[in-house]
């Protein structure tokens, strides 16, 4: 067992009824759903061709486009009723799903809860109830300014005419790669990824992915795990080029989700150089910047660097939903120097705009540096690093490989010794056996990654869930182990039953 530093009263888990969790859930439902029908395919939108030609709607009422988006939602839906119709429960539903699958921060509801219920976040006036700048209130995108300014340390303020702000990532990706592509135009991205990108950039915009595949090989003293480097990128781009693909940008998470690696300086500025080179936008997702918890890790916020290599097709996005334990709340902000870009995006803000209540709560939320630095953000990497520490701890022992740079909410787990064949098939396979065991894990297949047998495991929830899930995780792969000793044990026994 671990003991989460000043740890709130155990609770019930809470529900995931209410249209914005489930939203904030989508895209690990649609993992989910993959996961669960392996023999369902989805459309090839990394692939050549027209996303819409690739995939026929079954229904008479819709556009081949219609039938995509609905595609997407019917898959996703199935998979999130899966873990909703038995979702656990410590009191009411004791031996349902326990949910290490989806990326949210459920340590610190108790900090958030009592910040969130303070006079001062309540306040109604006209205003706040009417149409408001579609780029966010003045008010909430100064407080952005600064807030980014002094936490992505930029050598120079950042300036509220450069942020527009919107209902999550989701949004801002989708709003970006509708501004920036034409239909089916591409952004490389590097691979393994967060899967649901695939469905931000395509649904509206038809824009495509064109994965930069990444390997576990180490190669060198100087050299990682899924290693990203300017050789891959040259590489996947040509790829494209003579598939008759247009890319027109890059998309970074640094942070990177799923493998939770920080990327330096130096790799930062090789990546926008790159893309520089050969006038790509680069689209960069730091929504997980303040969830560094190691102390070693030093974090560098692209918009940190001296003079950005080509600040015009350089796009910053952050948001509340992973740093602030806030996947519900739907906030999103953009910085972006190119005003063109700023202005179109702002544009897309009329269906993707928070009410003017929500920007008042967030401005409030931004400008209390005391809070955030002297209470939130330490007790946060506390109980962070906890967790971490619990569930590293327990893979150890199980003998488990696995990376994790010290943020983010997950770790990339190697279990690929746990295939019987080094097939999707056979990981898939392993990820329903963890589900019917009751705990709810995402496999390397919905993040793209080209090598079978690796899984993301989330580990910020709180230590009785966690404590359980990983019992269970236990469980699962020593009967794998145990089903692998028997099956050795008949091969090696079969040659010499011949032999007689």
């Amino acid at each position: 067992m671990f003991t989460l530093p000043q740890e709130e009263s155990r609770a019930p888990a809470t529900g995931l009824g209410s249209a914005s969790t489930r939203d904030s859930n989508y895209g690990d439902g649609l993992e989910r759903e993959r996961s669960r029908k392996p023999d369902q395919k989805l459309p090839e939108f990394c692939a050549v061709g027209d996303p819409a030609a690739m995939f026929s709607s079954n229904s008479s009422y819709l556009s081949s486009r219609g039938g995509i988006i609905k595609w997407f939602w019917d898959s996703a839906e199935e998979g999130y009723r899966t873990y909703h119709m038995d979702e656990y429960d410590e009191d009411k539903n004791p031996s349902g799903i326990i949910n290490l699958g989806t990326s949210e921060n459920k340590l610190c509801f108790d900090l958030l809860s009592r910040r969130l219920s303070q006079s001062d976040m309540l306040r109604v006036e006209p205003s706040l109830l009417q149409y408001p700048d579609w780029r966010g209130h003045l008010f909430l995108r100064e407080e952005v300014a600064r807030f980014l300014s002094f936490y992505c340390k930029s050598p120079a303020p950042l300036k509220p005419e450069n942020v527009v702000v919107l209902n999550g990532c989701a949004s801002l990706f989708s709003a970006l790669a509708t501004v920036l592509c034409e239909v089916g135009e591409a952004f490389l991205i590097p691979a393994p990824y967060y899967g649901a990108i695939t469905q931000h950039v395509c649904l509206y915009g038809n824009v495509r992915l064109v994965c930069v595949h990444l390997d576990s090989e180490v190669t060198g003293l100087d050299t990682r795990p899924f290693q990203l480097t300017v050789e891959k990128l040259e590489m996947a781009l040509q790829r494209a080029h003579s598939e008759g693909v247009k890319v027109k940008g890059l998309i970074l998470i640094n942070p990177h989700n799923p493998l939770g690696d920080i990327y330096s300086p130096g790799e930062l500025r090789d990546y926008l150089e790159f893309a520089k080179r050969h006038e790509l936008h680069v689209m960069v997702d730091e929504v997980y910047m303040l969830s560094v918890f190691e102390k070693s890790a030093a974090y560098c916020s692209v918009l940190s660097l001296e003079g950005l290599p080509d600040p015009q097709r350089t796009h910053v996005m952050w948001a509340t939903s992973k740093d602030f334990g806030m996947s519900g709340l739907r906030f999103g902000t953009l910085y972006t120097e190119n005003r063109d870009v700023a202005t179109a995006v702002a544009s897309l803000c009329r269906y993707h705009g928070l009410s003017g209540l929500v920007q008042y709560q967030m401005a409030q939320l931004l400008q209390d540096r005391d809070w955030i630095n002297q209470v939130y953000l330490p007790e946060n990497h506390a109980r962070l690093k906890a967790a971490h520490t619990y569930v590293t701890g327990e893979l150890r022992a199980l003998g488990i490989p696995f990376l994790s740079g010290g943020a983010g909410f997950f770790i990339w787990v190697d279990l690929r010794k746990y295939l019987p064949e080094a097939t999707f098939k056979e990981e898939m396979l392993l990820w329903r056996c963890f589900l019917d065991n009751k705990v709810l894990l995402s496999c390397g297949k919905t993040f793209e990654c080209k090598e079978p047998g690796w899984f993301r495991l989330v580990f910020s929830d709180k230590a009785h869930r966690l404590c359980l899930g990983m019992q269970r995780v236990r469980q699962v792969l020593e009967g794998k182990s145990q089903a692998a000793e028997a099956r050795s044990s008949r091969q090696s026994q079969e040659p010499r039953s011949q032999h007689r």
